[in-house]
């Protein structure tokens, strides 16, 4: 049974390995989805190396925030966004990865208070095209983030830093492969668009090699550093 810093150096050795694969220049960044884990497990995590946290689900995520106030956390917000949720969401997280539509920016931005940062935001794509995942349909990402970046300039509270997609849950790699190469295409124009934008967020733990080989230069991994949730939800992004 490895530990979990053990399970960081070796994810942080992998990721080294994917990253020399590729001719991408940018450095990866290892966010730890700690849903459905201790405060323990987030503590040791952090003893580790790992300064940015993903939570699925606000009310788990504020408890988190809350006791692990004295820790230099980045906290990510992964999960879909209910309009009643943008408010504690803007007032408590760093970055956002899971927006979609105009109206949540808007919340997102006019709920956000004067004295914090801009918040980091991410748009998202389906890019699988599933019914059951949320995002733009990567068809129609173009025009549509053409729509959301207009808008972004009378919503100077947000910054956005670029996109992120859960791909196809399948055992089909060249699929997975194909997905996450139409996400770098997507990127590479929005990064030439927006001098902010930075970030391709994609790769789990099953999947986050082949994404970085691909382009990804921020992973989202839960299961290969905590291990397996006692229960695991629909839709899981691990």
């Amino acid at each position: 049974m490895t530990t979990i810093s053990q399970n960081v150096s070796q994810i942080n050795q992998n990721i080294l390995e994917a990253s020399a694969f590729n001719n991408f220049s940018e450095k990866v960044t290892l966010v730890a989805v700690s849903k459905g884990h201790s405060f323990d497990k987030i503590i040791e995590a952090f003893d580790a190396g790992i300064i940015n946290f993903g939570e699925n689900y606000l009310q788990e995520a504020l408890n988190k925030k809350l006791h692990l106030e004295n820790f230099a956390i980045q906290w990510h917000f992964l999960g879909p966004i209910q309009s009643n949720k943008c408010k504690l969401i803007a007032e408590n997280f760093d970055w956002v990865h899971s927006v979609d539509r105009l109206k949540v920016m808007k919340l997102l931005n006019d709920l956000r208070p004067l004295s914090a940062t801009p918040l980091n935001i991410c748009i998202q794509i389906n890019s699988s095209g599933e019914d059951t995942k949320s995002g733009i349909a990567i068809d129609d990402a173009q025009s549509h983030l053409i729509d959301l970046i207009s808008a972004l300039k009378e919503l100077p509270k947000l910054k956005l830093r670029g996109i992120m997609s859960i791909p196809s849950n399948t055992e089909d790699r060249k699929k997975v492969i194909d997905e996450f190469k139409s996400m770098h295409v997507l990127y590479a124009k929005l990064k030439n668009q927006i001098d902010t934008v930075d970030t391709l967020s994609m790769g789990m733990s099953n999947d986050f090699k082949t994404a970085i080989e691909h382009g990804s230069n921020l992973v989202r991994i839960g299961t290969a550093i905590f291990g397996a949730r006692a229960i695991k939800t629909q839709g899981d992004d691990n």
